[in-house]
């Protein structure tokens, strides 16, 4: 099982606006260039959702299905894929006022069920994951500082990057 976290600084703003732009997972696909394509299947006011994704992963795509529980009094996410590429991936996106900022974590596990490449695909698919949440944030709130070393390249929303 791979261990994914991100922290993430959004300055100047309300938590529950951050929230609620954060979970429009229609937006992805604009804001980060792993992303091909979402469809959202349900989402709020409802505190059940369902979302599809497709990364570009390697030289191919990656996809799944999660349920997504929404906890908005809580300011949390909760996803669980329920149909796709990995044997099991689950997660969290906890955000908190902190002062005039925002602070935003990001926690996810997965698991290929593949033990022989995982030391390839592992690697990989947490850079991925890493970047898309990244670019996300960024793209919704210029100025958000990101924590742990994820440096985003030049790439931009529609190009194709592994």
């Amino acid at each position: 099982m791979r261990h994914v976290e991100i922290d993430a600084v959004v300055p100047s703003q309300r938590a529950e606006t951050v929230y609620d732009s954060v979970v429009q997972w229609d937006k992805y696909p604009e804001l980060a260039p792993h992303v091909r394509a979402t469809t959202v299947h349900a989402t709020l006011p409802e505190p059940r959702g369902s979302s599809s994704w497709e990364l570009h992963f390697r030289s191919g795509l990656l996809s799944w299905t999660e349920d997504d529980h929404f906890l908005r009094d809580q300011l949390l996410v909760r996803f669980e894929q329920s149909d796709g590429d990995f044997e099991s991936f689950t997660g969290t996106w906890a955000l908190r006022q902190d002062g005039d900022d925002v602070a935003v974590r990001f926690d996810a596990d997965f698991d290929f069920g593949i033990p022989s490449l995982e030391g390839i695909l592992d690697p990989i698919a947490e850079r991925v994951i890493k970047e898309t949440v990244a670019w996300a944030l960024v793209g919704l709130f210029p100025g958000t500082r990101i924590s742990g070393g994820i440096e985003l390249d030049g790439a931009r929303p529609g190009d194709v990057a592994a």
